[in-house]
Order: structure tokens, then sequence, then C-alpha cells
């Protein structure tokens, strides 16, 4: 997902006209009617001008690098506090736009972009006021969605043309349940009212599972390829559940390919190719390293949320509003062009990314002995499943 449904504060969930939309938000939109796609390597046959609101976040870094090969010119807007930790040379290349999605859009008047990615769109109304600015700004308007939009996920296939959840329940909820509602309507209704504004014919709606690799500014992934190094006896969560999750520099290709074809309507971006389980995870993890391990899998659901274990992502606990998190169907994004780097690839560069400086000390020692690490506490969670008998 673009931002980490746990870190999600809702606000501003409404979207006045949106409301009208949301029994097909999630319908393919357009014709697709579109040119014979371009190379997934190389030089874009036409160089094309692209915006990208918030730019130097985990999937920001690699649209730029992906777009400046292509031979696009790239504008970025942000608010100017934050540093990429990687591709930070390429930035060079890039006209850097500042401004706040938040009231100040400023800079961005005045001025025309072959496409927008929204990248960085948190709250209803900044979707609302940039579209609004940019409708006669832009041909294409790209909104970075998320996997979340299908909360709760309860389905056996998670499908673009599926009906999404448009109101937080009024029934009493958990702290996590709220949360995940709050992001879930946030991002249906900002689709919903880019849709509105933009047009079906001129929008393109990418909705990214789990992203990972070098860059991620969370300890979720980012924990197995510090973890698997480490060796001896690694905890393995769950019955061999299904898992997703996807290179952020897959997603940065397939948006901006998308753009190039001009290949509207809703994706879900989403890995592997082919449907994995944790167990096939773990050692895929594993494979980008020589180190001996002792898989321990703990299979009781139970459990494992007695010892504070309901997600180890790409694992998360199949129970209950949870059971289909795994279950996003990849079939269009596939015919569209999504391609896949290898876990091992992904593990290894995220380790020497993790490994090469620009992470804090205070995160990396975080990771392996915070308060709230697995990584801590796992030899006493195994001691504990191991005295259950």
């Amino acid at each position: 997902m673009t931002t980490s449904r746990r870190e999600f504060l809702g606000a501003g969930l409404t979207a006045g006209a949106a409301v009208a939309l949301l029994g097909r938000p999630g319908a393919v939109l357009g014709d697709n009617r579109r040119p014979e796609p371009a190379t997934k390597s190389g030089r874009a046959p036409h160089p094309m001008s692209i915006l990208i609101l918030g730019g130097t976040h985990l999937l920001g870094p690699h649209l730029v690098a992906y777009a400046l090969n292509r031979g696009h010119t790239v504008t970025t807007f942000t608010r100017g506090r934050s540093k990429p930790t990687v591709n930070q040379d390429l930035f060079a290349h890039v006209e850097q736009l500042v401004g706040n999605r938040d009231g100040d859009l400023e800079a961005l008047k005045g001025r025309t972009w072959d496409a927008v990615i929204d990248n960085s769109g948190y709250r209803v109304q900044w979707a609302t006021d940039s579209a609004e600015l940019l409708r006669d700004a832009v041909d294409l308007y790209l909104y970075t969605s998320s996997i979340g939009v299908y909360y709760p996920y309860t389905r056996d296939v998670l499908l673009e043309t599926d009906v999404l959840n448009a109101e937080i329940p009024t029934t009493e909820l958990t702290e996590i349940q709220q949360m995940e509602y709050g992001y879930a309507v946030m991002k249906t209704l900002s689709e919903a009212e880019v849709v509105r504004i933009i047009g079906e014919d001129r929008t393109i709606l990418s909705r990214p599972t789990y992203m990972v690799g070098p860059g991620d500014r969370t300890e979720r992934f980012t924990y197995w390829p510090v973890r698997i190094p480490r060796g001896g006896e690694v905890l393995v969560p769950g019955k061999d559940d299904l898992v997703q999750f996807i290179d952020a520099r897959d997603v940065a290709g397939f948006m901006v390919r998308l753009i190039e074809e001009r290949n509207v309507g809703a994706f879900n971006v989403a890995g592997p190719a082919s449907p994995m389980g944790m167990n096939a995870f773990v050692h895929g993890v594993h494979a980008a390293f020589s180190n001996p391990v002792t898989w321990v899998p703990i299979p009781d659901y139970e459990f494992l949320e007695e010892h504070g274990i309901i997600e180890m992502t790409p694992w998360v606990v199949p129970t209950g509003d949870n059971y289909g998190t795994a279950r996003a169907s990849i079939e269009r994004a596939v015919e569209s062009g999504l391609t896949f780097t290898p876990l091992a690839k992904t593990v290894h560069d995220t380790h020497e990314w993790w490994y090469s400086g620009v992470v804090s000390e205070e995160r990396m020692t975080r990771m392996v002995s915070g308060e709230d690490s697995i990584m801590a506490r796992e030899a006493d969670i195994i001691a504990a499943w191991r005295a259950r008998g």
C-alpha cells in the first residue's frame, strides 16, 4: 500500500458528488483503446512531461528513475522537507516545486504537463483540490490508490470491478478496524473524486498492495532482509497462508508505461506472478543469502495473536476482515504489462540499501532490539510455543 494503513489518520472523509460514483469506482474506466504498448526497457517512443505529487518516499524516487531513463521530463511537487534515500543523484535532473497539498498549490498554477501522478493522496480534499486545479493542465491523471480500498477483505478474490465501501460502519469497531475503514474510505472517495473531475477516459487508478524494496520507510517487509541473514531459529507465522507484495520498482515502471500507452482504468498492482504461500516466501528470502537457518512454523493464530503477532508483512493473519488480504486479482495488470522482480533480488537490494549508510542507527537498533521488535522477542515466543507441546 502507498502508506501504512496502521499509520493513517482519517480526516476529511466527505466528497460531495463523489458518492454518486461509488457504484462503479472499481469498474474498468473508459474503453481502453490505446496504441501498441511501448517496450518495457529503453527509451519511450514519445517523451512526455510528467508531474509527480510527492516524490521522495518509497515509490517516488523509483518513478523518477524510471521516467528519466525512458526519456521523460519530470517535475516533483513536495513540501521540501525530506530527502530520498535512493536515486538521490537523479534529482539533480528534476524540476522540484515546493508547496503543500494542504492548501498551498500555488507553484502548480499556470503550468501544463502531459500527465500527473498523484502519489501523496492522504486526504479526500487533497485529491479534489489537485484534480480541480489540474483538470485542464494535464492530459492524464494517475491516482496512486491502494488494495486497501477493498477492506474488509472478506472475498475469495479482489477484483477491480468490485463495488467499494464508501462509508465507515456505525457499529462498534476496534481501533484497528477504525483505521482500516478510515484508510479504505479515504482512498475510495479520493478515487471517485478524481474520476468525477478528470473523467473516466483520462484517469488511471493504480492500486498497489504492500510495496517493498530499497527506500522502504517502514519496518514491515524490511524485517526479513535483516532477520534472515542473522540465521538461527526463524519464526514463520501461519499455515502457509497466501502472501502478496510488490517491488516498488515494478510499480513505478508499470505506472509510467500505463501513461505512455494511455491505458486508463483501475489496476490491482500486486505480486508475485504466481500464488505464493508463506513457506515459499521465506525460502525465497533465504535464497538471497547463504547462512544456515532453522524454520520454526507456528500455525496457531490464537497463539500468535496472544503474543502480539497479527502481521509480519507480507503475512497477515487471514481471519475475519483480513481473510482476503492477499487475494487481489492481478490478471488485468499482467495483461497490461506488469512485470515482477525476483524475490531474491528484491531482498538482496533491500539488504544492501539497509546497510548502505542511509538508514539511521536508531532505526536499525529499533528493528533488532526495540520495545515492539518481533526480532527481540522471537526466541521467547518460540520457547513459549514449544512449552505448549
